[in-house]
């Protein structure tokens, strides 16, 4: 059931999805406060059985909905789809164009049967030459430049997360509270494509527009011209590694000071950022000496203490012994389909101070298909009042 105080309470939103993009649009609204429904064929969405890097992707992606079966081979479940629809606000689909036509779901279907409905489909492409393509984050990672900008010239690599998938969702959630809203005004139901392949041109958009407006090609992030005379890794005393972003004239004397570095602070030649730029090849190697010597952990506390950028160099799993991430609120518990507890990261946002996400639960297959039936059943019965036939 949706939580009273959250915003999305009383809406509800019917989700056909799989894999990460639609699914993380169901997941986040769920958070929000809607009721959303899953549907799943009786075998169940393939990512509850993925292993290795897939792990995660359903328990993670699909905490908080419930779970309905259904059986499109069966005409009597593709009429209970129908009026499950007519109960929705939203639907959620991220099929490849004409694959809903087979099951009585086409877009023109959706809009005869169901006027009201705000349907979000989460495609590979937008409208246009390529709207038949599939597509995956790693082949739109490749397409955009993300990969080339993320590697280097003569090995692209992709980003180390399901970046554009999970961006994709959330620019699927933002078309949906704005359908909700004009609905709200008095509009009617509405028709949304989110892309893959455009989230991820929305993601390099900057390198994009480096090049309209210098005709420069911009270079990867390992062979970049840097912005900043320190924005580097180094290796402290005990062999850990940090990065140190020094940004600001302010941070430029404070570090200058702090570390013995006069011969920077003192010398004409330095006098701007562009000049400390041009330095790097002499100011890189002493910091590197000077940072040598610090112990890490001592050496982050000094950082901190002048306000100056910087960071550990983490694994995900460090992140579960990281102070803040396990401040309260910071990680949320939820429960798996069978049972066992994990923690995850809270929803990025806090609502009226608190953290969102804490207690949501990974239905198990096919768990609120009798319940939604019932419901359904007694919709159609005040709507008609005659006696309920079972739905099979």
């Amino acid at each position: 059931m949706s939580t009273p105080d959250l915003p999305l309470s009383g809406v509800r939103v019917v989700e056909m999805t799989h894999m990460v993009m639609g699914p993380t649009c169901g997941m986040i609204l769920a958070q929000l406060g809607a009721e959303v429904i899953k549907v799943e064929p009786p075998a169940g969405d393939k990512t509850r059985s993925l292993g290795g890097m897939g792990t995660a992707f359903f328990p993670l992606f699909n905490r908080g909905k419930k779970s309905v079966v259904l059986d499109f081979t069966k005409p009597e479940d593709r009429e209970t789809m129908h009026r499950l629809l007519d109960s929705a606000d939203v639907f959620l689909e991220n099929f490849r164009d004409g694959q809903l036509e087979k099951q009585g779901l086409g877009a023109g279907e959706l809009r005869r049967r169901h006027p009201h409905l705000i349907v979000a489909g989460h495609k590979g492409f937008l409208s246009g030459p390529y709207e038949h393509r599939p597509a995956l984050d790693e082949v739109v990672q490749m397409m955009s430049g993300l990969a080339a900008m993320t590697g280097t010239s003569a090995k692209p690599q992709r980003v180390g997360s399901s970046a554009n998938d999970i961006m994709g969702g959330m620019f699927g959630v933002i078309a949906i509270l704005a359908a909700l809203y004009q609905k709200r005004g008095g509009g009617g139901g509405a028709d949304i494509r989110i892309g893959l392949f455009e989230n991820c041109l929305f993601l390099v958009a900057q390198h994009m527009v480096e090049y309209e407006m210098t005709g420069n090609k911009p270079r990867s992030m390992p062979e970049r011209e840097h912005a900043w005379p320190i924005y580097d890794i180094f290796e402290t005393a005990g062999g850990e590694r940090i990065f140190i972003g020094v940004v600001t004239e302010g941070h430029w004397q404070s570090f200058c000071k702090q570390f013995g570095l006069k011969e920077f602070s003192e010398d004409p030649s330095l006098r701007t950022t562009t000049d400390r730029i041009l330095a790097r090849a002499r100011i890189i190697p002493r910091v590197a000496e000077v940072i040598k010597g610090w112990d890490a952990k001592e050496l982050s506390a000094t950082l901190d203490k002048l306000n100056i950028c910087f960071s550990p160099i983490n694994r995900p799993e460090d992140l579960f012994d990281d102070p803040h991430v396990l401040r309260p609120g910071g990680l949320v518990n939820n429960v798996n389909a069978d049972g066992e507890a994990f923690r995850v990261p809270a929803l990025p946002v806090e609502w009226n101070g608190a953290s969102i996400g804490e207690g949501l639960k990974v239905p198990v297959l096919g768990a609120d298909t009798e319940a939604v039936r019932a419901e359904l059943e007694g919709q159609k019965l005040s709507a008609t009042g005659k006696t309920a036939v079972r739905l099979a």
